[in-house]
């Protein structure tokens, strides 16, 4: 792993463009710096600004009928899980954790086709192996500032029409305050004058059949004029993502393992584009994952000391969705 991460400062120091991306285990790591490798590897993207998508690729999106038959497992089941949170969360171990399901799925049309008919911020694609269209950012730099995006809390369009239900839920309030403090702190490690920009803003997000609310805030930092040279360690001092872990965030990694038993793989990994000035990143959340011809839809949310287990299982159906215009 260390070696991925010294690759990605010398890439950066030289200005060569490439696209990478990493697991949540931090232990397949890919970087690609020309097409060719990565058409080998079956590995594509869309990101604002930069893609790289298969051919032949439908731009005119045709009407396809999308459909996803979810095998939820039963609430026992995640009340399991949950409760293994939560008593570390009683205990002081852990002050949000991130707690996600795999949950079976018959997925029609295929990766493939997902990818191209699904609208989202970002989008990649690994053939017979996932798909994720992510609405969050992870990481952005440009002109030597760095910006992160938490994105924290969730809600149906359908119970909370102008979304003042989410955004006046305690417990809600209290995780993203606890995934802000987090992602201040970890962006002082490398950068300066860390500031919270904006705080909690709303976005809508439209799938086939639903629509949801979502809110996230903007931190921002001072970088030094060589920091493509520390590309790496940038990144390293960062990941896993936040949002998607929890804080302190090295035991509450534990309690992860402890409580989903198993590895999540690429969900919850980054992926992220450096074009030799500007780099963007991707949390890789909204995930459809394929293993023979079975797919699994990975699912999840914050877990906090003021949590509902009924309600945090609700949010995690909620979430099962592609988002298409």
């Amino acid at each position: 792993m260390n070696r991925f991460f010294e690759q990605l400062n010398e890439l950066g120091k030289n200005r060569i463009p490439f696209f990478f991306l990493t697991d949540f285990e931090l232990e397949k790591p890919l970087v690609f710096t020309d097409e060719n490798q990565m058409k080998q590897a079956g590995v594509y993207y869309d990101f604002p600004g930069h893609q790289f998508l298969p051919s032949p690729y439908l731009q005119e999106k045709k009407l396809i009928k999308i459909e996803l038959n979810a095998q939820i497992p039963g609430f026992d089941i995640y009340r399991t899980k949950f409760s293994i949170v939560q008593r570390a969360l009683l205990r002081g171990d852990s002050y949000l954790t991130n707690l996600t399901l795999k949950i079976p799925l018959q997925a029609s049309p295929g990766l493939d086709e997902i990818f191209q008919i699904a609208r989202a911020k970002y989008k990649i694609l690994m053939q017979e192996r996932f798909i994720s269209f992510s609405p969050e950012t992870f990481i952005r730099i440009q002109d030597n500032r760095i910006h992160t995006y938490p994105m924290k809390g969730t809600s149906p369009v359908s119970t909370d029409p102008d979304g003042t239900k989410l955004l006046n839920n305690p417990k809600e309030l209290h995780e993203h305050y606890t995934i802000v403090d987090l992602l201040r702190n970890d962006l002082a490690i490398k950068g300066r004058n860390v500031q919270v920009v904006r705080f909690r803003y709303l976005e809508k997000i439209r799938s086939h059949g639903k629509e949801i609310w979502q809110t996230s805030s903007e931190i921002v930092a001072d970088l030094p004029e060589n920091w493509p040279a520390q590309i790496g360690d940038i990144l390293q001092s960062m990941l896993p993502a936040g949002s998607v872990s929890g804080a302190p965030k090295t035991r509450t990694l534990e309690i992860i393992r402890q409580a989903e038993g198993e590895p999540r793989g690429y969900y919850t990994g980054v992926a992220g584009y450096f074009d030799g000035k500007t780099l963007d990143t991707a949390v890789m959340i909204r995930f459809i994952e394929q293993a023979g011809n079975q797919f699994y839809y990975r699912s999840g949310g914050g877990i906090t000391h003021l949590s509902n287990a009924q309600e945090e299982y609700n949010e995690i159906k909620n979430k099962i969705y592609v988002p298409i215009a």
